[in-house]
């Protein structure tokens, strides 16, 4: 039985994961859609690739690999670094914008304005850097077997275990810590969080620089796994929106187990009816969710 479609698709959901994680968090807290989201992505990748110049260049030596994966610590150092920096980015975006659309209009208005950052962080990404894909490592790796017919290369299972220990740190700041406690309070409520007392204005600062952060390490997932390019976080905007909704909006573990959802659904498209359908998978989920269960797998209702 060759089971490799499975894995594809956990690879897959996994670099889905973290980004639904910040559109899950941006919802809930925000309360609209931002559908510049995937742009943070793409920004991530780039700065990822633009520090990692610098520093190469610096110290004249390159990031070099570390076995058995394609990267060194120097790289994901330069990851953590562009992470903070495109959560700054998402912050600076709020303040500059969405803060004041808030403050005088509607979610709506919210909405179509996100539309707009989107194309002009992209086309702000192909001026600087061209269209033209580029890569983290063009090292080439060797498949491991997984048994079952499975096999995935190093880098592979590595983006997949970040994604499980960064899922369960966001869970665990959610849970354990009072930022956590009062981001909670906000998405049920945030006009009863106010009158408690809870810094409304500062949790939804803590929601911009962790769902940035967050979309950023997709980002390099994303580009560290296939290639960088600047259309690809606005590629991957429905199904981040898909993961999250199916996962339900909220819910951390709901968003990774979304992505894992979406994903092998993809894959499983891809191997057994055509690679050609794969686009319309998303759409599929997103609407037999919001008929079938509006809350997803781990909302709740109202």
């Amino acid at each position: 039985m060759n089971l490799q479609f499975l894995m594809d698709g956990l690879v897959v959901g996994a670099t889905l994961a973290l980004g639904a994680t910040g559109v899950t968090l941006t919802y809930a807290n925000l309360r609209f859609a931002n559908f510049a989201h995937g742009e943070f992505l793409s920004w991530g990748a780039y700065l990822t690739m633009t520090l990692a110049g610098l520093v190469g260049g610096l110290s004249g030596a390159p990031l070099a690999a570390q076995d058995p994966f394609s990267i060194g610590m120097g790289l994901l150092a330069c990851a953590l670094l562009a992470a903070a920096l495109t959560g700054v980015l998402a912050l600076l975006i709020d303040v500059a914008l969405f803060r004041r659309l808030r403050q005088r209009g509607t979610a709506v208005t919210a909405v179509m304005a996100s539309f707009g950052v989107s194309m002009a962080l992209r086309a702000l990404l192909e001026a600087l850097y061209s269209t033209s894909p580029r890569y983290f490592s063009e090292e080439l790796q060797i498949a491991l077997p997984l048994g079952a017919g499975m096999r995935a290369t190093p880098d592979q299972l590595g983006v997949c275990a970040v994604t499980v220990l960064l899922a369960a740190g966001v869970a665990l700041l959610l849970a354990r810590t009072a930022v956590g406690r009062q981001m909670r309070a906000v998405a049920e409520n945030p006009s009863l969080a106010q009158v408690v007392g809870i810094d409304v204005a500062g949790v939804i600062r803590t929601t911009w620089l962790l769902g940035g952060a967050l979309a950023a390490v997709s980002g390099v997932a994303l580009g560290l796994l296939v290639q960088v390019r600047p259309s690809m976080g606005a590629e991957l905007l429905l199904p981040l929106f898909a993961a999250a909704i199916v996962g339900g909006i909220g819910s951390v573990p709901g968003a990774v187990v979304g992505g894992l959802v979406v994903g092998i659904a993809e894959a499983a498209t891809v191997r057994f009816i055509g690679a050609e359908w794969r686009a319309a998978v998303s759409f599929v989920l997103l609407i037999g969710v919001l008929l079938l269960r509006p809350t997803g797998l781990f909302g709740r209702r109202a």
